[in-house]
């Protein structure tokens, strides 16, 4: 037998294991998984969700497998790596020894220098809170009942999606963010103007160019944060959302090298220890990480099928689309991917097009190169940022005159994309975290799958971002009607589907 310990027990973790049983078909590994939290694993991404009161804690929860092979040890953290002896050794001081060892330790929420801060999680103050784990959302959520005026700190994506789940709540929410442009990283100027004046017709507030640099207590209490410009924003309830420390300290311990998380070849391995490997937000692979949970599962499927055996141990191949950022906001319709941003590259090869009316909450830009799409920004049309995504990601050929692409039509142009799941070929990516197509929801539909809940079960569509939802909603409506068609009976109850009443969160109670 080949001993795996798995270090860590969150989305990717969690992921990795499950695909390791599953493709261990002749039971030839048993798995010890530690994991620091002392609850099951949970979906991460959706905790701003819960922020907004549209998702119950509990609804987050990702299944266990329930398998002889597998050993997972709540609340039991690894302290020391023993590479001679190849064990680990556990808060409770227990020795795991490892044929493989898998480090899957995630990262941390980064707690930004300000006077009157402590220097990590554990000496915050009152009313101070990160977003990093549901006992962070679950502290949020009981502030909410008391705090009048609450500051975000940091505008990226999780900074927006949580300053709109509060202002759902009823709290006036201003967000603090000192760089140029909101979610720089996906969003220029012009586009981060869109997203301010969306965010005013929310009743939020906004701080864009300017930091924070002190925290205002009273009695051990949160009171106020100070600007770098000298302004005292009022508030009793301060959500940090200012990145995140990959968790190396284990690694780097055990010498294992590590940088901004530790490194690993294109297979996975640690360079100086290739029974050791590391994935999702602890790792730092050669193409680099991007911090989005569908590239910490493909590392999770690519390092299951190295260790079974079931697929070469190369990089995958095209990964368009694992690099679609859209927030999850009510009021805020934000999606970029590919080259896009305020560090956009200067390429000549590159042609830009775009519409942009920031006064109304508008921007729309798209990016173009050897006939494709190769990145794209859309603020403020859903409809428009559904079509970008799919053009980009599966790869469509441009119109001879790209500015169609602007629209989903214009009167004399043609529509970006199909306008029907009819006219998608079966390989189309519908759920982009988890690479599921057209062709495998059509399959299980085959085998009576008919709600969003069993497609979920079946292939993992929805169960992250939740960006695909309305997708998979579109899917199973015209894989209905198509066979209404043929039976020509009518169609009722389960057999057609709205995203209100088929919700995400209920999947990801029975997937993961």
């Amino acid at each position: 037998m080949t001993r795996v310990v798995v270090v860590g027990n969150g989305m990717v973790g969690s992921r990795f294991v499950e695909d390791l049983l599953a493709a261990d078909t002749a039971g030839r590994f048993t798995v010890t998984v530690l994991g620091a939290e002392a609850c099951e694993p949970y979906n991460r991404v959706l905790l701003s969700e819960v922020l907004a009161g549209r998702y119950g804690l509990g609804s987050l929860t990702l299944p266990t497998p329930q398998d002889p092979r597998l050993d997972v040890r709540l609340g039991t953290a690894a302290v020391a790596i023993d590479r001679g002896d190849r064990s680990v050794l556990d808060t409770d001081g227990m020795r795991h020894r490892y044929d493989r060892l898998v480090l899957a330790t995630g990262a941390a929420a980064r707690i930004p220098p300000l006077r009157g801060l402590g220097p990590d999680a554990a000496t915050l103050p009152r009313g101070v809170h990160p977003l990093r784990t549901i006992d962070d959302a679950r502290e949020i959520v009981a502030a909410t009942l008391n705090a009048r005026r609450a500051v975000v700190l940091g505008a990226g994506v999780l900074g927006l999606e949580a300053a709109c789940g509060l202002a759902e709540r009823g709290v006036h929410v201003t967000v603090v963010h000192p760089a140029p442009a909101l979610m720089e990283r996906q969003l220029d100027g012009d586009a981060s103007r869109a997203v301010e004046a969306a965010m005013g017709s929310l009743g939020i507030d906004h701080r864009v160019g300017v930091g924070a640099e002190e925290v205002v207590l009273a009695d051990g209490a949160l009171t106020g944060v100070r600007l770098a410009d000298g302004e005292v924003l009022a508030a009793q309830l301060l959500v940090l959302a200012t990145g995140t420390v990959a968790a190396t300290a284990l690694a780097a311990e055990a010498g294992l090298a590590t940088d901004r998380g530790v490194l690993v070849t294109d297979v996975l391995s640690c360079p100086a220890d290739r029974r050791i490997h590391a994935i999702g937000d602890c790792a730092q692979p050669p193409e680099g990480g991007s911090g989005l949970v569908a590239q910490g599962w493909d590392q999770a499927r690519r390092l299951a099928a190295l260790l079974s055996g079931a697929a070469p141990a190369v990089t995958t191949g095209d990964a368009t689309g694992s690099d679609v950022v859209r927030l999850k906001a009510n009021g805020l319709d934000v999606v970029s991917m590919g080259v896009c941003g305020s560090q956009r590259p200067d390429d000549r090869a590159h042609r830009r097009l775009r519409l942009s009316d920031p006064d109304a909450g508008r921007h729309v830009e798209v990016v173009v190169s050897g006939g494709v799409v190769v990145g794209a920004t859309c603020v403020g049309d859903a409809a428009v940022g559904a079509d970008l995504v799919a053009t980009y990601t599966r790869r469509t050929p441009v119109p001879a005159d790209p500015a169609y692409l602007l629209l989903p039509a214009l009167p004399t142009g043609q529509p970006t994309t199909a306008a029907s799941p009819a006219d998608l070929p079966d390989s189309a990516t519908v759920c982009r975290c988890n690479s599921v197509t057209k062709g495998a929801v059509a399959a299980q539909w085959e085998h009576g799958c008919r709600t969003v809940e069993e497609v979920a079960a079946a292939t993992r569509a929805t169960t992250g971002c939740g960006g695909c939802t309305q997708e998979v909603c579109d899917l199973l409506t015209w894989l209905g009607g198509r066979t209404e068609a043929s039976q020509n009976v009518p169609m009722e109850g389960e057999m057609r589907f709205t995203p209100g009443k088929h919700t995400i969160h209920s999947a990801e109670t029975s997937a993961s």
